[in-house]
């Protein structure tokens, strides 16, 4: 049974179709990479999975359950967690207090299965690397080590289904290394993880499958190698070749 399924998912502003037809299932523990040129509905998909935006047709199934309708709050019960582009980081408050005020936020029996959440906050940080910064304001940190922060905060908070949207974007080699460890973390936990990246060689280590979106369009799916051997993802990122 796939933890998510999108069936025939449109969206429509005005006369303008954003996405045209969206289908595809994720399993359990997938980490599936979502790419394909500005515009071509990456984000707008992630809005719809959580809950921001309302598809004009379509459904969406998480564990079979029909959360089409659901708030983004109601679907953040159900086990989806987003990490934005934007960090979602209080950049006032420390990166104790950040984690804290996450885990706080969750359901009281959540809380309780947790145990002691001083516990569990030093742990995230400890995960990350991040132990001798817990006093500092979030502000002060790298982009890459929001973006660690950001994600390590979402693990602990119990989501099983992650959208990670450009989580590499302003991040050093060395700490996209990092990402991509604290990603294959959460495969290892049986997690499942969508990523929308423009960055093709990091798609290519980390996911199982990659789907490639073009004018709100599946264009191609199929295995990283496979994908990125196409010549139809050159098409679409470059243009036809006008010599064949």
């Amino acid at each position: 049974m796939p933890l998510l399924s999108l069936d025939n998912i449109t969206l429509s502003i005005g006369e303008h179709s954003i996405l045209k037809g969206i289908t595809f299932s994720v399993e359990q523990g997938e980490v599936i990479g979502l790419i394909g040129p500005n515009g071509s509905g990456k984000t707008t998909l992630f809005n719809v999975i959580s809950g921001f935006l309302k598809p004009t047709g379509g459904s969406i199934l998480l564990e079979s359950q029909d959360i089409t309708k659901l708030s983004p709050s109601e679907r953040a019960k159900h086990g989806i967690g987003r990490v934005f582009q934007n960090f979602g980081i209080f950049r006032e408050m420390t990166l104790e207090e950040n984690i804290l005020v996450a885990l706080e936020a969750l359901p009281k029996n959540a809380r309780k299965a947790l145990g002691n959440l001083k516990d569990v906050v030093r742990e995230t940080l400890a995960m990350v690397g991040l132990t001798s910064s817990a006093k500092k304001k979030a502000g002060s940190l790298s982009g890459g080590q929001m973006r660690l922060l950001e994600i390590a905060r979402t693990l602990k908070s119990g989501k099983e289904l992650f959208l990670l949207d450009e989580p590499t974007a302003g991040v050093s080699p060395k700490m996209t290394i990092q990402v991509a460890d604290l990603i294959r973390e959460l495969k290892a936990e049986g997690k499942t993880v969508l990523i929308i990246e423009h960055d093709l060689p990091f798609i290519a280590k980390i996911c199982d499958r990659v789907i490639v979106l073009d004018v709100g369009e599946i264009a191609l799916s199929g295995a990283p190698a496979e994908v990125q051997k196409s010549k139809k993802l050159q098409e679409i990122y470059f243009g036809a070749d006008p010599t064949t």
